[in-house]
């Protein structure tokens, strides 16, 4: 029980970190910007924290259904989509409008695919050094 508590904490704390580092990079390849979105990873690190204490206080009530790493991260991902969508973030409109601030919005969407799917592949080679130290 208190490994799965303590893996899906750290879990969270490396999705919040990620999240907010590849915002910061978007907003590092868009050259001209505006003023206002120059806080945007500070407000993703914050919304992370967020979903962070959300996911937590989850696998807290749900300790046996998040029992994996793909879980744990698939509900930050839910949760974190969803604040994005209430928020107002709508990942389309760039391809409507052309703004840099519309563009943010789609790649912190992107951001947050890729995270995920880095947390796959993390699953995948923890599941395969598992197995590997229950055959020896």
């Amino acid at each position: 029980m208190k490994n799965i508590l303590l893996k899906s904490l750290m879990i969270f704390i490396l999705m919040t970190i990620l999240n907010a580092q590849l915002t910061a990079w978007s907003l590092y390849f868009l050259k001209d910007v505006p003023g206002g979105i120059g806080m945007a990873p500070i407000g993703v690190f914050l919304i992370c924290l967020i979903v962070s204490i959300v996911g937590f206080i989850t696998i807290l009530i749900f300790k046996n259904v998040y029992t994996s790493i793909f879980r744990v991260a698939v509900l930050f991902e839910i949760i974190y989509l969803f604040i994005l969508i209430i928020s107002g973030n709508n990942p389309f409109q760039y391809f409507f409008i052309k703004k840099e601030v519309l563009l943010l919005d789609l790649l912190i969407y992107i951001n947050s695919f890729v995270i995920l799917f880095m947390m796959y592949l993390i699953h995948l080679l923890y599941i395969k050094t598992i197995d590997k130290n229950s055959k020896n």
